[in-house]
């Protein structure tokens, strides 16, 4: 399970670094200030939770099972929050509308505080040694 994690994590981390690079030097000249801003958010928030995947593959104290969850949740909620910034931020660049996906970025906002939840609840329960 380990492996899968940081193996995540990295994917995230690549290419939160590959999608950062792309909208400093591609999208700069296509989208404006606000839009390039989004995008931004939509970086900063993939690349936060690749770290935060890349800790809880390298920490000795949680369940495989905890840690699955958090996964998974990390995942969905990278996908759900980061993916669709990214969409609609460039909504202008295409013909398809992707405003009708924005109920996803809360959804994905919810998913990844859930997974923070999890991680919190985790060592609240456990007992000081």
């Amino acid at each position: 399970m380990n492996n899968k994690i940081i193996t995540t994590a990295a994917f995230f981390g690549m290419t939160a670094i590959i999608l950062g690079a792309f909208g400093a030097h591609a999208l700069k000249k296509v989208l404006n200030v606000d839009q390039l801003a989004t995008f931004e958010t939509g970086v900063k928030f993939q690349m936060y939770h690749a770290l935060f995947l890349l800790f809880i593959g390298l920490n000795a104290h949680m369940a495989e099972k905890i840690k699955k969850t958090i996964l998974n949740l990390t995942i969905l909620g990278i996908i759900f929050f980061s993916g669709s910034i990214y969409l609609l931020a460039t909504d202008s660049l295409n013909t398809f509308n992707f405003k009708v996906i924005g109920f996803l970025t809360p959804i994905g906002g919810l998913l990844l505080i859930t997974s923070w939840g999890v991680l919190m609840w985790n060592f609240l329960k456990k007992k000081d040694n």
